[in-house]
C-alpha cells in the first residue's frame, strides 16, 4: 500500500512539474513577443523604379510584410511608369489628344497633387515634362544635348495646364498630341506613401524604408531614439565622404533632389538632370541640392524638385505654404534650414556652414 502510495505521490509530482515547465514556457514566449521579438530586425534589399529599395523592419512578421511592400511597389511603378506599356499613365500618353482614359483612383490622387503643386509653383514643377525630358535621354548611357531647335519644337507641349482629372470618375486625359507626362518626380515618394501604409497594417512595431533619394519611416525605434537621416553631400565624389550632416526625426517622410543625380559633360560644360519646365534647360542658379521634410512621400517628392527649380526664397515660401520644412543646399557649401528643421539638422562636415 505504501508504495502504491509512492507511486501515485510521483505521478502528481511529475504532472506538477511538467505543468510549471509549460507554464514557464508559455511566460517566456509571451515575453519573448512582447518585447524580444518585437525588437527583432530585419532588413532587406530590393530593385524597382530604377533605384534600389532598402527596408529596415522591426517585429513580428518583419521579412513578410517587407516582401508585401517590395511587391506593392512594383505594382506602383507597372501602374505610374510612362515606361511601362500597360501603366495608367503609358495609355494617358498614348491617348493624348484624343481620349480620356480611365485610371486607378490612386493614380487620380498623384496626378491631383503633382497639379496642385504645379500650380502653386506657378509651372516651376510640371508633370508633362517628358516631350522635353525625353530629349536629354538621362537615365540612358548616352544621354543627349538637345539643339535649340528641338528644344523650341516640343516646349509647347509642356504645359501641366492641359492635363485634366476627373476625380470623380477617375479619369484623366491630355489636351493635345505630343504631351506626355512623366511622374518620376512623385514615383519614388510614392513609393515610401506605399510601403509605410502597409507598415501600418502589419503587426511590425517600426520600419524605414529608402527608395532612391525618399525615405519613409514608421513607429517609434525599438531603443526609443529618433531616426537618424543621412542627408547626401552633394560633392562626395570629389570629397569621399558621402553624407555631409544628419536629420533626427521622430516620424515622416523626406526627399531630396540635387544637381549630382544625373549628369553628364560635353564640350566642358555639365548638365544635370532637373530641368525648368519653361525653358526645357538645367536650372542654373546657386542650388545644388534640396531636401524636403513631409509628411507625405509623394509630397515630399514633388516639393524637392519643384524648390530647387523656384530657388532657395520662392522655395521656402513653397514650403511654408504646405506645412513643410527643407534644407538647401548651396554650390558654395553654405547651408540653409527651414524654421523647423533648426534643432533636427545638424552639419557633420568642417567643409560646410551655416548660411549668415
Amino acid at each position: 500500500m505504501k508504495a502504491k502510495n509512492n507511486w501515485l505521490y510521483s505521478k502528481k509530482t511529475v504532472a506538477c512539474m511538467s505543468f510549471l515547465l509549460l507554464l514557464i514556457a508559455v511566460v517566456i514566449f509571451w515575453l519573448w513577443k512582447q518585447y524580444g521579438y518585437r525588437d527583432s530586425r530585419y532588413e532587406s534589399s530590393s530593385f524597382a523604379m530604377g533605384s534600389f529599395i532598402q527596408q529596415t523592419l522591426y517585429g513580428a512578421g518583419a521579412e513578410e510584410t517587407a516582401n508585401e511592400a517590395a511587391s506593392a511597389i512594383t505594382e506602383l511603378e507597372n501602374r505610374i511608369s510612362w515606361r511601362v506599356d500597360t501603366s495608367d499613365i503609358a495609355a494617358i500618353n498614348d491617348n493624348a489628344g484624343s481620349e480620356w482614359v480611365e485610371i486607378q483612383p490612386e493614380t487620380t490622387e498623384l496626378l491631383s497633387l503633382c497639379l496642385k503643386v504645379a500650380e502653386d509653383a506657378e509651372g516651376a514643377y510640371d508633370p508633362t515634362i517628358l516631350p522635353v525630358s525625353r530629349l536629354w535621354n538621362f537615365d540612358s548611357e548616352d544621354p543627349q544635348l538637345p539643339s535649340q531647335k528641338d528644344l523650341e519644337t516640343y516646349l509647347p507641349y509642356v504645359n501641366y495646364k492641359n492635363l485634366r482629372i476627373d476625380t470623380e470618375q477617375n479619369l484623366a486625359s491630355l489636351r493635345n498630341h505630343y504631351m506626355a507626362i512623366d511622374l518620376g518626380s512623385a514615383g519614388k515618394g510614392a513609393a515610401c506613401d506605399t510601403a509605410v501604409s502597409i507598415y501600418e497594417e502589419s503587426e511590425i512595431s517600426c520600419g524605414i524604408i529608402a527608395v532612391g533619394g525618399s525615405v519613409g519611416t514608421f513607429g517609434q525605434k525599438p531603443d526609443g531614439s529618433l531616426w537618424e537621416i543621412a542627408v547626401r553631400n552633394p560633392f562626395s565624389e570629389t570629397d569621399g565622404e558621402t553624407a555631409m550632416g544628419v536629420l533626427s526625426l521622430e516620424g515622416g517622410f523626406l526627399s531630396t533632389s540635387g544637381s549630382y543625380e544625373k549628369t553628364f559633360t560635353k564640350d566642358g560644360k555639365t548638365y544635370h538632370h532637373l530641368l525648368d519646365p519653361k525653358t526645357g534647360m538645367p536650372v542654373e542658379n546657386n542650388l545644388v541640392s534640396v531636401t524636403v521634410v513631409s509628411d507625405s512621400g509623394a509630397l515630399s517628392d514633388i516639393l524637392s524638385t519643384a524648390c530647387f527649380v523656384l530657388g532657395e526664397e520662392k522655395g521656402t515660401a513653397l514650403l511654408e505654404k504646405y506645412g513643410a520644412d527643407g534644407i538647401f543646399i548651396r554650390d558654395d557649401r553654405t547651408v540653409s534650414v527651414t524654421s523647423g528643421l533648426k534643432d533636427a539638422f545638424q552639419i557633420a562636415m568642417e567643409e560646410f556652414s551655416y548660411a549668415e
